[in-house]
């Protein structure tokens, strides 16, 4: 492992100083020590300043930002402005690392030199910090545009990013108030290859007030990044991959709302027939939404 590679770590926060330093900590205790924490803090009315400025004094790796309240898209943005690492790593104020998260993903990169970007699994705590379960989703190496159509399964506390690619293609959107990852991996992977390693590499807290648990936002939002996805990068994707993924996404969507919103469950479900009507597995969908 070539220990002069520098990691730029980029942290957003808004009133989480209960959770800050866990966070923190988690950054400082890695076993691979050549990085940079970025912390931007967008707008935070707590003792957040006062915080992360105690670790700053101590530890010259870490950096304080301030912007008024913008969200945490332009936080990162402004983060990646200032960046100096070889690579990036995001990691939210409300979760945090196994000690050796660094580690783990530059040997990937040395293991796999034609990954652009590696990333792992989570494992779910409650607020408290309490382990809930380490289920996750399938992922997925290599050219994964057309996998991504269907449902975002990068875990973005646990990616490492070259920086080439912040450079070629530019930062988070800033389009919308959630998914700005699913919006940035979906842009990755029209030019860049992803690599998944079996190993957990980040703590993902759930809480009540996550804007990131509303369904129908993220449903909705979700849709209107891989429309923009598609207009935009028209040739990542086959005509059948596109087919595919589309009919996969409106599907999962009409399942989501079968028990709590018929009229979008058969809209959704009508949208997936119209793109193939010839799938069994979307008339097996109509027929449970039928029944339910």
């Amino acid at each position: 492992m070539d220990k002069t590679m520098l990691i730029s770590i980029i942290t957003p926060t808004y009133n989480r100083e209960a959770f800050l330093p866990a966070a923190i900590e988690s950054v400082l205790a890695q076993s691979y020590k050549e990085f940079e924490l970025i912390i931007v803090d967008d707008g935070s009315t707590d003792n957040s300043r006062e915080l992360i400025n105690a670790y700053a004094d101590k530890d010259q790796r870490v950096k304080y930002l301030y912007q008024e309240n913008q969200r945490q898209s332009v936080a990162r943005n402004y983060a990646l402005s200032i960046a100096k690492g070889d690579f990036i790593c995001f990691l939210d104020s409300d979760n945090y690392w196994p000690h050796d998260k660094l580690e783990k993903s530059l040997k990937a990169f040395e293991q796999h030199p034609e990954a652009d970007i590696v990333y792992g699994d989570c494992i779910t705590i409650d607020e408290q910090g309490n382990e809930l379960h380490r289920n996750n989703m399938r992922r997925y190496s290599g050219n994964i545009a057309a996998l991504l159509l269907k449902d975002n399964f990068v875990s973005m506390n646990t990616t490492m990013t070259r920086r080439k690619c912040f450079n070629e293609m530019g930062g988070m959107s800033g389009k919308r108030r959630v998914a700005d990852d699913y919006d940035l991996w979906l842009k990755f992977s029209a030019r860049y290859r992803f690599q998944y390693i079996p190993e957990f590499l980040a703590y993902y807290r759930v809480m009540e007030n996550q804007i990131s648990s509303n369904k129908k936002l993220r449903f909705e939002t979700n849709e209107k990044i891989i429309l923009d996805f598609l207009a935009a990068f028209p040739d990542a994707v086959s005509e059948y991959e596109k087919k595919a993924g589309l009919t996969a996404f409106y599907t999962r969507k009409a399942r989501h709302y079968a028990a709590s919103d018929k009229k979008e469950a058969y809209k959704a479900i009508r949208i997936a027939l119209g793109i193939n009507p010839f799938s069994l597995g979307v008339w097996r969908s109509f027929a449970k939404i039928v029944v339910s």
